[in-house]
This record gives C-alpha cells, structure tokens and sequence, in this order.
C-alpha cells in the first residue's frame, strides 16, 4: 500500500477536490460581463473551448499517472509492502509490530574486512538517507572487527535511536569452547530463556534464529508458549534463485502458523548472479579471497557451472526488463511470501545505488513472468504430495 500525505486541513468526511485528487492546477476563473457584444462572445467561446481542452489534457494525464499508480498499489498490496515517500519500503518483520525497510544492510565479508573504515561510512550513510532501517552484524564477522566498524559508525552519525534498528546474531564467538554456542556461559542462559531475559532487560527488542530448520523453531516456538517466554519472530535464512527449498516451501508454513517471518541473505548467491564469475574469478571479488576458498572450488564444480549457465540466460531476460541482473535477482527475492526484508552485501555505494533501484523492478514480477523464471531455473520447489489412505 501506498502512505500518501493528506493536506493539514483534512479530516473525518473531508472531500478532495478533482485538483486535489489528481494533481493539476485548476484553471482561472472568467470573469463575464453582462452587456458582451456579440464578437467579443464568440472570442470567449473560443478560449473556453480551449481552456476546456487543455483541462481535459490535465486530467487525461492525471488519470494515467492515478491508475499507474493503483496498479503498483494493488500488487504491492498483495505482496504486504507498503512504500514511503523515500522510495524504499517497509514490512512488519513476521507478524511482529515492528517496521523494517524490505532492503536491508548487512556486514558480512564488507565490514571490518573486504571494505576501507571509510567506505563503509559512505555506504551506511546512503543507505539510511535511502530509507534504509536494517543494519545486519553477527559477533563472528570479521572476529568483531564488523560489531566494532558498525558501532563506531552509528556512533559518529549520532542519528535517532529511534529511527533505525541493529540486529545481530551469537553462535561463533571467540577461541576458547565457553566462547561459542548457544550455551548459558555464552549468552545468559539457554536459548529461549536467554533471549528472553535479553529482551526483558532492554538488551534488544525481539529475536529470532539463523540457520535453524523448521522443526528447532517450532520447538523454540512450543517452549516459549509453554513457560510464558517470548518466541522467535523471524528466521534468517539464505535465499536466492539457486537457493530456494527453505525460504519457499517451509518458512510460509511457519509465517501463516506461528507468525515467524524470513530475513533473507545473499540475494545474489555471493555475487554469482551479477555474472562476475562467468569468465572466470577478478582478483577483487569474494571468491578471490582465501577464507572464501569454498566459493571458487563451488563455481569449479560442475554444478556451479550449470549453474553460471543459467545466469547468462537470466541477464538476457534482465535485458528485456531494462533492469540490471543484480537488480531482477533482489526484486524476486521480494516478491515472496513472508520475506520481511532482504539483506544486501555491497563493497562500495556504486553497488548500493543499483541494488536499491530493484524495488522498482518488483512491479515487473508478473505471474507470467515469474513462471518463465521457473522454468528457466528448473528447481521450484513442490510439496509432495500425500499418500491417499487405503
């Protein structure tokens, strides 16, 4: 749904007026006098005819522009996004109250890491002046260094507390084996116990999982009813054209029954889709550097190279939309049901500004459309179907 802006006189019962409505400026009065002859009545008549037709242009025109914009409405209606007046758009992250952009920043690789201090200012400032209100970390991202780099930022920027939200996640934490895991040494307590006290101590607002299958969170979500806890809201998983099963089949099942949304990650299947790798590794992507070994050795494999086939056919479909591949594989990822925002992981702002144009892209997402991507991809996922009783 579209939050238009309504003038500050308006009220219960207010009417709008057509210039009100659809945007144009009414025409001038003319004043009339009572004794025209009969010369300067037929001069009259013509410039009322022609005022006429120049208002109708307006409102012809108007009325195109209103429809354009019901016809977005109405499909981002289905796809629960609202948009503000920033361009970007906003999701309720699960079922939860709370407001987050559908393109959200996240630190893995970039911060700390990949990118110069410097530069993750310039891409943190862009994409909170584009709406931007997701800044994803993880204690484990760059041994810290990524917290650290995220934090100083947010500091510097002296921005509302209000106005943005920070999630990051505990698992891999340090060295030492009391460093790491779930246990109540590393966090506070137990899982569900833990996160809530968390929450009860102002430590955070909400939480939810990384990585789990759908039967942990049920049970996470069971534990929490059970001794009157707060349960997960939302499960981050990944989720991209070659990555599907998950965030598809099994994750609405959870949104619809307990309300748990999907905060997704690496849109572009670590940079595989923006057609980088399809003449080989460049010496500055992800798969170059040595901790991400396992990505070259993946495009090596001969499923990475069905795989990198196939994305050369989707740059030619990316063509025909007028949009860049990058930005068709962002706007699909949007397009599915319960995703409540979906990460990007950029290493400069050239990368942000083109990521951030794929919300205009989800209006191009016809069913037709995604039907043809099905079937170009061969891998959507099907439930199977169940055995007849005897």
């Amino acid at each position: 749904m579209f939050a238009g802006r309504v003038p500050a006189t308006a009220g219960k019962g207010t009417k709008f007026s057509m210039e009100e409505l659809y945007g144009f400026t009414k025409k001038p009065k003319v004043t009339r006098g009572h004794c025209a002859k009969a010369d300067k009545a037929g001069g009259r008549k013509d410039v009322k005819e022609k005022e006429e037709s120049v208002l109708a242009s307006h409102i012809l025109e108007a009325a195109k522009r209103v429809m354009e914009r019901r016809r977005l409405e109405i499909y981002m209606r289905e796809c629960d996004v609202t948009m503000e007046d920033s361009g970007m758009a906003y999701r309720n992250l699960g079922k939860s109250g709370l407001r987050v952009s559908c393109l959200g920043l996240g630190t893995w690789v970039t911060f700390g890491s990949q990118i110069s201090d410097e530069m993750a200012d310039s891409v943190m400032t862009l994409a909170y002046d584009n709406g931007i209100n997701l800044f994803d970390t993880a204690e484990v991202y760059a041994s810290g260094r990524a917290e650290t780099t995220l934090g100083n930022i947010l500091e510097k920027k002296g921005w509302r507390r209000s106005s943005y939200v920070v999630t990051t996640k505990i698992y891999w934490g340090g060295q030492a084996e009391t460093e790491r895991g779930l246990s109540r040494k590393h966090i506070i307590e137990e899982v569900v116990r833990a996160m809530t006290f968390v929450i009860e101590q102002g430590m955070a607002m909400y939480w939810g999982t990384s990585r789990w299958n759908v039967m942990e969170i049920m049970e996470a979500y069971s534990i929490a009813r059970q001794f009157n806890l707060v349960p997960p809201v939302c499960e981050q998983a990944e989720y991209h054209f070659f990555q599907r099963d998950k965030v598809e089949l099994h994750l609405p099942e959870l949104y619809h029954k307990i309300g748990v949304g999907a905060m997704t990650w690496s849109p572009l299947a670590c940079g595989m889709l923006t057609g980088k790798y399809n003449n080989g590794v460049p010496q500055s992507s992800r798969a170059a550097i040595k901790a991400h070994a396992w990505l070259k050795k993946r495009l090596s494999s001969d499923e990475g190279k069905q795989q990198l086939s196939k994305v050369r056919e989707i740059h030619l479909l990316a063509d025909r939309l007028g949009c860049t591949p990058a930005q068709l594989a962002i706007a699909w990822c949007l397009r599915s049901e319960g995703v409540s925002s979906v990460l990007l992981g950029v290493s400069n702002t050239q990368q942000l500004v083109e990521n951030l144009s794929s919300i205009k892209v989800l209006s191009q997402l016809t069913p037709s459309l995604i039907a043809e991507i099905d079937t170009l991809l061969g891998n959507k996922p099907r439930k199977p179907k169940k055995e007849a009783r005897s």
